[in-house]
């Protein structure tokens, strides 16, 4: 029997306190009925005796002292999950919001998930194509590894999230594969975009969408995340298939913690957010993986704005030690009309080594990629020389690799939003751009892939 309060205390939105509580515990859901019988949400933040601290999921205006009255469910958020969560959009607190049924639910699951056992993770080892060359053929994505993007204030994160998604596949396998897309603290307009990208592309039918919209309670961006990842283990652990998520943005999800946070009356840590932001993060971050005995996997991508650019700002900072690599947006190659604008040099992608290779992706990827990394830095000195000196300061060589520079740009990073590359693509439009050097300066790629792969003159 569920008992009923009529005990609350104070409200001062999000949070609520009710008095004269018996068997409340941590984290768990409760309901809030007003006086005109509307249902409203919360969840147990805290429990103090027999006093309970509520956060609020809905607004609390019209929340009555006297009347309202209050239920303990005795469980925590749970999300409804199905094979048929596929092809369908939800909110941030996992209701359709497609104009579609109810889902058909196998299970309910708590959304706070748990930790996986370090013992029982299985190292990430299979390359994902993105169709994306600076990710697949410099900064490769292996199965089951967490690679966040950061970005900055109006930068194109949200296309090249949405080409990622339509474009993700594993090569030469037939296992089932997923994207679950969670936007978080988002415009109704961008909302609309990815909805419509994934119609307009056909990709929503692999694809499970929890949008939840930046005029939505702070509380509910804190659970679409979580809403995503219980998703993502629903179908990777229960299901065997292999799950992209990718969550944008971050900072939304960062923002609505320290909003919490300060309602609450914490003592603030860097810039304002909690001291137990690394914490919180990390305990998002690290549901993806893959685990030993289960064929499927959960693969991260999440997109973060920076603030004014900083990467030393809390949240993209602490993202980078959680997470093995990172992806970066530069603002220059977007004002230079490159896209995606991917600064391929501050990027890395911790992993790229376990997932290339032969057969994995090619033979000649790891000599390539080297070789590209260190033309295109000697290249950008070179043009900064260049543009310091003049042109004339310039020895034939360095004039070489100015130019190499300016065409890894223009030909590999810039392909714009709608070009799926394969590897072979990537990797053969490397070497075209590396045979603009003279032989003697690619000591990074082995001269039998030299003679195998790079372009003959006409």
């Amino acid at each position: 029997m569920i008992k009923e309060y009529r005990t609350i205390h104070e409200v001062v939105s999000p949070l609520m306190v009710v008095e004269q509580v018996e068997g409340v515990t941590y984290d768990e859901l409760c309901e809030i009925q007003l006086p005109s019988g509307e249902i409203r949400h919360g969840k147990v933040l805290e429990v103090n005796g027999d006093r309970a601290v509520v956060q609020l999921y809905e607004s609390a205006a019209g929340i009555n002292l006297r009347d309202s009255k209050v239920r303990f469910l005795g469980h925590p958020l749970e999300l409804a999950v199905s094979e048929d969560m596929l092809g369908r959009v939800f909110n941030g607190m996992g209701q359709p919001i497609d104009g579609g049924p109810e889902i058909l639910a196998e299970a309910h699951l708590d959304i706070n998930g748990l930790p996986m056992n370090p013992a029982a993770r299985a190292y990430p080892a299979e390359f994902i194509q993105t169709g994306v060359s600076t990710i697949d053929g410099l900064n490769t994505l292996v199965r089951g590894q967490k690679l966040p993007i950061f970005s900055g204030s109006g930068l194109p994160h949200k296309e090249l999230a949405a080409q990622i998604a339509r474009q993700a596949k594993v090569l030469g396998a037939d296992d089932k594969f997923a994207v679950v897309f969670a936007a978080i603290g988002i415009t109704f307009e961008e909302s609309e975009f990815f909805v419509q990208e994934f119609k307009r592309t056909g990709a929503i039918d692999r694809t499970v969408l929890f949008s939840n919209l930046a005029n939505e309670p702070a509380v509910e961006r804190i659970a679409t995340p979580r809403m995503a990842l219980t998703a993502a283990e629903y179908l990777a652990f229960e299901k065997d298939m292999h799950v992209l998520v990718i969550l944008t943005d971050i900072t939304n999800y960062a923002e609505a913690l320290r909003e919490i946070s300060a309602a609450k009356k914490e003592v603030p840590g860097r810039r304002g957010y909690p001291g137990y932001l690394y914490t919180d993060l990390a305990t998002m971050y690290e549901r993806a993986g893959r685990r030993i005995g289960k064929a499927g996997s959960i693969t991260m991508i999440p997109i973060l704005t920076m603030p004014e650019d900083d990467k030393t700002h809390p949240i993209p900072d602490l993202t980078g030690y959680i997470t093995e690599g990172q992806i970066i947006l530069n603002r220059e190659l977007f004002r230079k009309g490159i896209t995606p604008p991917v600064d391929v040099l501050p990027s890395l992608s911790r992993l790229k080594d376990k997932g290339i290779g032969v057969g994995k992706t090619r033979e000649d990827h790891s000599g390539t990629m080297n070789q590209l990394f260190a033309a295109y830095a000697a290249g950008k000195d070179a043009k900064e020389l260049m543009t310091i000196l003049g042109e004339s300061a310039l020895s034939d060589t360095d004039k070489l690799y100015a130019k190499f520079a300016e065409a890894f740009e223009e030909k590999y990073v810039n392909q714009g939003n709608d070009t799926n590359r394969s590897i072979e693509e990537t990797l053969n439009i490397g070497w075209e751009l590396l045979s603009i050097l003279p032989r003697s300066e690619l000591k990074r790629v082995k001269l039998e892939h030299i003679e195998k792969y790079m372009p003959t003159e006409e």
